[in-house]
């Protein structure tokens, strides 16, 4: 298959799915669950993403991703926030010190950059901590900039610990989905680049990188910052959908998610990451709601479910996953058209056949 053919394939899929997501809009209900479940799915995919480069394609174990978020959703709700709405929505603080709004994709834009800033500057002195120590690190930035936020003294610019809200929010499932897959798609082409190459060697062995000449704490610097601009613009997507901000809603636990659907979909593989996501708010958003509600056959009081349950089961799911999938679902293998269509047409299969002859 030429390079051509496959560009052309790709894209009338996109294309194709496009046209789905529009159509189901049209035939099913705004309320029905399947849009939440695609709506979040898109947004967890774009920042497990973000997080598989960092820990899987290069090697630094962060757990900051929810500080990023935060920050991410912060930015785009102030940025867009009607100067007319100010005076309800900072109504302890005077309306506020910003008195001007900014386009959504700018204001999108602005969360990134906002969360990559601050990368930079904690990246200079964290980045030098290895392994759990560079964990235990971001873990902590994430958990004092939430506390931060809720700060009585920052109040005109954060609200405080009180919600922030009334800003634009998407209603279709397509803005999600379109805004995801292109920052995915920029997140790809750095990692096929010779950036990406880099964070491999990096990853690999950061004393054979070195010695090839690949600067450690310049590469690891800007997966970092990428990570954390892209985690940024994902707050921002999480605060739209949520259509409120409030930073104690930004816990240590969603960065924990994140992790597990890094971990379930394949450390190292950008298709695990996306498929992963989508499987992990379809079974805990949606197909195990019913152990939350208590059922009763008859006079019979079914026991154990009540609420919480679901937490309990989707727990050992998890647990039977990890100790069956390993690498989890892809380890490091992607999808791709070439892949598929070798496999379809039996390709790969000849291609074996035939090594095995020559040997």
């Amino acid at each position: 298959m030429t390079k051509k053919k496959e560009t052309i394939i790709s894209v009338a899929l996109i294309a194709a799915l496009l046209i789905v997501l529009y159509v189901l809009e049209q035939i099913l209900p705004s309320t029905s669950m399947l849009f939440t479940v695609l709506k979040k799915g898109a947004i967890y995919a774009l920042v497990a993403v973000s997080m598989n480069l960092l820990n899987g394609f290069t090697g630094l174990f962060s757990l900051g991703q929810a500080g990023f978020m935060l920050l991410g959703a912060y930015t785009y709700g102030i940025l867009t926030i009607p100067v007319e709405q100010r005076e309800n929505v900072y109504m302890y603080f005077d309306g506020g010190i910003v008195q001007f709004t900014v386009p959504v994709f700018i204001a999108l834009i602005a969360a990134g950059v906002v969360a990559a800033i601050f990368a930079y500057l904690i990246g200079l002195p964290v980045l030098r901590l290895k392994s759990d120590y560079l964990a235990i690190a971001t873990l902590g930035f994430a958990e004092i900039i939430r506390a931060v936020f809720q700060w009585d003294k920052l109040g005109p610019l954060t609200n405080g610990s009180n919600l922030l809200r009334s800003y634009p929010t998407f209603s279709s499932v397509l803005f999600p989905f379109i805004v995801s897959g292109i920052c995915i798609a920029i997140i790809v082409m750095m990692i096929n680049s010779t950036y990406g190459r880099a964070f491999k060697a990096i990853r690999d062995d950061e004393v054979a990188a070195e010695a090839m000449g690949i600067n450690l704490a310049h590469h690891k610097r800007i997966a970092f910052v990428v990570s954390s601009f892209f985690a940024g613009v994902s707050g921002a997507l999480l605060a739209m959908y949520q259509t409120t901000i409030q930073a104690s809603t930004f816990k240590s636990a969603m960065t924990y998610e994140i992790l597990l659907i890094v971990v379930i979909g394949g450390i190292g593989s950008v298709t695990g990451s996306c498929i992963s996501s989508f499987l992990f708010i379809i079974f805990s958003e949606w197909i195990l709601r019913f152990l939350d509600n208590d059922t009763y056959i008859g006079s019979f009081h079914v026991p154990l479910l009540r609420a919480g349950f679901r937490k309990v089961v989707f727990s050992v799911v998890i647990m039977i996953i990890v100790l069956f999938f390993r690498q989890g679902i892809m380890g490091t293998r992607e999808f791709s058209i070439r892949g598929i269509y070798n496999f379809l047409t039996g390709k790969s299969r000849k291609k074996k056949t035939a090594k095995g002859g020559n040997a």
